[in-house]
């Protein structure tokens, strides 16, 4: 089969990148023609606050990407839509409504010659402007499939366009490609990784050191978090790594209030791909404490590198933990709720008992189901 993916990939970083690449990569092993069309300019800088690109790939490059869009020139849509009129499935992936005006616009120019198929990582954003619900709407509803990641996810694009054929499928993982670099992570201001404690009721296991890790959004829960960790064992510490959509003043200022100079780091800015190993080495715990969730990445990310997970049930966040097993998980947005698995994880043989229950991480079997679903007539 003639396929066509439409979404970002290398240079551009981030979860969406890095699923629209491992998915070429898989749907080529299964024998299909494969290509990304992708962006030599997705967003115009001024609505998008953070790092949109980076030199060293997150994961394998696909050979076959060519960067033929841009979004201030709309006389190309139409020209790329033309262009891929010999494919048999063409393959959007959808991250924000930004995309939608060009999106429609290839899809034109298709002719509907090709069986259009949607991923929506988010189906509407987590913070949303005048227009996101038209603009989705409209995509949707020329789309003959809809892929969503969650079954709340589903119901939303249900909502939004009622005739189309709205499937769900786990996403599966497609982890950044690392080599563990504890200089780098040094260097970046990270704290070094110790040693894990060997088992033993002797051994301290002090203190426990939490991580959060990747872009810092008011949907995410960061401030909850600090408000929890401000009541919770004073030997409970906490790292946050990732990119600020604004600058670190608010937090810097209620890290002050609520006197946690001493237990929680500030690490801003993007996290190469290469400092990720050494960053989750020096960690406990990974901690998601989102209001809101549609799915991520970063619990199989935490898994991967042998570290539990604490996280609310928003979304699809708590799909890959099992609760007492592998991870802890909370009510989202709820401060006392979040402070109780906190507590339970500043035990040491807890912190031990889950670290000893992290599942190997098996993305064939992931990838083979989602397939499965994406290729569905």
């Amino acid at each position: 089969m003639k396929i066509a993916l439409v979404g970002p990939a290398h240079p551009y970083k981030g979860g969406g990148a890095r699923h629209t690449t491992e998915l070429a990569h898989r749907l080529a092993a299964a024998g299909h023609d494969v290509i990304i069309e992708s962006w030599r300019a997705q967003y115009p800088s001024r609505l998008y606050p953070g790092q949109q690109t980076v030199d060293v790939p997150e994961g394998e490059p696909y050979p076959r990407t060519h960067r033929r869009l841009a979004w201030y020139r709309p006389d190309g849509w139409l020209a790329e839509g033309r262009r891929l009129r010999p494919a048999d499935l063409v393959v959007f992936a959808y991250l924000t409504p930004l995309q939608a005006p060009p999106y429609l616009a290839i899809m034109a120019g298709l002719h509907r010659r090709a069986r259009i198929v949607v991923i929506c990582h988010n189906v509407l954003p987590h913070e949303r402007r005048p227009g996101d619900v038209p603009l989705t709407r409209a995509l949707l509803g020329r789309a003959d499939t809809v892929i969503t990641h969650s079954a709340a996810q589903a119901a939303q694009a249900r909502d939004l366009a009622p005739a189309a054929t709205v499937r769900t499928a786990r996403i599966p993982p497609h982890l950044p490609a690392t080599r563990p670099q504890t200089q780098a992570t040094e260097r970046a201001g990270f704290p070094a990784p110790a040693p894990t404690p060997l088992p033993g009721p002797a051994e301290p296991f002090a203190p426990a050191r939490l991580l959060f890790f990747g872009i810092v959004r008011p949907y995410k829960g960061l401030d909850v978090l600090l408000r929890a960790l401000a009541q919770a064992p004073a030997h409970v510490t906490l790292t946050v790594a990732g990119e600020f959509w604004a600058d670190t003043t608010e937090m810097d200022n209620l890290i002050a209030e609520l006197g946690l100079a001493d237990r929680v780091t500030l690490c801003p800015g993007y996290v190469p791909a290469d400092e990720i190993p050494a960053l989750f080495g020096a960690a406990d715990a990974l901690v998601m404490p989102y209001r809101e969730a549609t799915a991520s990445q970063n619990a199989l990310l935490a898994f991967a590198h042998g570290v539990p997970v604490i996280t609310t049930t928003a979304g699809a966040l708590a799909e890959p933990v099992r609760d007492g097993v592998d991870g802890l998980t909370c009510a989202p947005g709820d401060t006392e709720d979040l402070l109780r698995v906190l507590k339970e994880f500043s035990d040491p043989q807890v912190a031990r008992r889950l670290r000893a229950g992290i599942p190997a991480v098996d993305p064939d079997r992931g990838w083979a189901d989602y397939l499965r679903v994406l290729l569905a007539g």
